[in-house]
């Protein structure tokens, strides 16, 4: 398949290239199967998808020889950043590799899912076993095999974002002869993945972090129950028809894991009420209110989100964050304070969002699902010489840091930098990125590609370039911060 300006179709697929500024991007467009084990037993012919990466480079470097840096996105049904010029992570990248940014599948330009195309793959059952081909184990398959048709097979770096730790360590048990090196921001899941353990240790730290607003902005806290108070009355309707209730009102709490989300609340809450309209509550409030919960632009995020714990052996899913929210009655929707509930999806969501009530017979058949295939081979990630490493937040509200931590424990060659300067979106910072680059080569460096007797060609824009073996160390970039876990902040 060849790249030009112009962009070309070919049987394995379709590339366009062209510039945004700063940056020339280079999309790739090809076919993979929907069932990957129907096709590793050799029933060729099956449907296929299509699977959208976005390439990016140093339009100044588009013809040197670089390393690939796969982003993984957060998720799970997370599609790919969309650049507008070389900033944060992606412009400090772009000083040394080409970047891909994949669009897992299932969302974005990888042939994306949202209800109406799910109620066309026929029954509820259908339905469920279409959805569970969207999990970590396919995501992993799909990029190696990005790997093998558009890189020529030599080995890669990834940067994994939350969810994307899920999938570095996925890719580090079935595919590690893929990889050079793996960075982890926020997102190591644990190795024996269990929903239920999840959300015991996730929900306390879901209540701190509403003392933690509450004791910043103290006058919200009346605010709030009036607010509560109001939609109790159940008659308040969303700009699309959605009744709003109080317990959806909640669900905003899922941004307190970001740095900015107490501030978001805030001024959310700020100009909510007003006793002049018809409801008692603002048009600009209930626009953001639908804004910040419709999932219209990510249905796969909240179906998907137990799914990604599924494993034959810890059992169904079994809806356990509601199972564990029962049990909590500091998240009762008649409490006062209001408390805030986190990354957690609920039953009751699926028929109270719009654009998530034609999942709701599939999402509960897969949470009754028990015969799910293996995510983690745990010998293979004990044994691991892929250079792993991991920036661990310590007050992550989605992702616990003790989990985390059990999981470096395990996975050879894998180091932590555990800090609590930053909540779970500390990858936007500028420093995050290097510091887990100077820790891979203060340990050697990425892994270098076999010696081969074949040369690898790889086409870039219309210039095809013969790649030699990745090098076994990189450039350290300049020291930010020491390298050992630090609890470097208190906020």
């Amino acid at each position: 398949m060849t790249t030009s300006a112009a962009g070309t179709t070919g049987t394995s697929g379709t590339s366009t290239s062209y510039l945004i500024p700063g940056i020339r991007v280079t999309d790739h467009a090809v076919p993979v199967p929907l069932d990957w084990r129907a096709d590793a037993a050799g029933h060729t012919g099956g449907e296929t998808i299509t699977l959208f990466a976005r390439e990016l480079v140093d339009p100044v470097r588009q013809r040197e020889d670089l390393p690939v840096l796969v982003y993984l996105q957060g998720g799970p049904g997370g599609k790919g950043p969309r650049p507008t010029g070389p900033d944060g992570w992606i412009g400090e990248a772009l000083k040394s590799y080409r970047v891909l940014l994949l669009d897992q599948r299932g969302t974005g330009r990888s042939t994306r899912i949202e209800g109406g195309i799910l109620r066309a793959r026929g029954t509820a059952e259908q339905q469920a076993a279409y959805l569970s081909m969207f999990r970590a184990d396919s995501i992993v398959k799909d990029a190696e095999h990005l790997r093998q048709t558009l890189y020529g097979g030599r080995r890669w770096q990834t940067l994994g974002q939350s969810y994307g730790g899920f999938l570095t360590l996925t890719y580090l048990s079935q595919a590690p002869q893929g990889l050079s090196a793996s960075h982890v921001t926020g997102g190591l899941a644990s190795i024996r993945p269990d929903a239920r353990e999840v959300y015991r240790r996730t929900y306390p730290r879901v209540v701190a972090k509403n003392a933690e607003f509450y004791d910043r902005y103290p006058h919200d806290v009346d605010q709030v129950a009036r607010i509560a108070d109001r939609l109790a009355g159940g008659d308040v309707k969303l700009p699309d028809g959605d009744v709003l209730t109080v317990r959806r009102f909640q669900s905003l709490g899922i941004d307190f894991g970001m740095k900015p989300g107490y501030e978001r609340m805030h001024w959310l809450v700020d100009e909510a009420l007003d006793d002049r309209t018809e409801t008692g509550l603002t048009e600009t409030f209930l626009a953001q209110v639908l804004a910040r919960s419709s999932y219209d632009d990510n249905p796969l995020f909240a179906a998907l989100q137990e799914s990604i714990y599924g494993q034959a052996s810890s059992g169904a899913t079994g809806w356990a964050a509601q199972a564990e929210r029962d049990t909590r009655p500091e998240f009762a929707e008649t409490a006062r304070p209001l408390t805030f509930t986190g990354e957690m999806m609920y039953p009751w969501m699926f028929d109270e969002i719009r654009a998530l009530r034609p999942f709701a017979d599939a999402v509960n058949l897969l949470a009754e699902r028990t015969d799910w295939e293996p995510l983690y081979d745990l010998d293979r990630l004990a044994a691991n010489e892929v250079p792993l490493a991991a920036a661990v937040y310590y007050d992550d509200m989605y992702v616990d840091a003790g989990l985390q931590l059990e999981t470096v424990a395990h996975v050879g060659n894998a180091h932590a930098w555990v800090t609590n300067e930053y909540e779970h979106d500390g990858i936007g910072s500028p420093r995050v990125f290097p510091r887990l680059r100077q820790m891979i080569a203060e340990r050697g460096g990425a892994l270098a590609d076999e010696a081969t007797s074949e040369t690898m060609a790889r086409v870039v824009g219309t210039v095809t370039v013969t790649d030699a073996a990745e090098p076994a160390t990189e450039a350290t970039p300049t020291p930010t911060a020491p390298t050992t876990a630090t609890n470097e902040e208190t906020r």
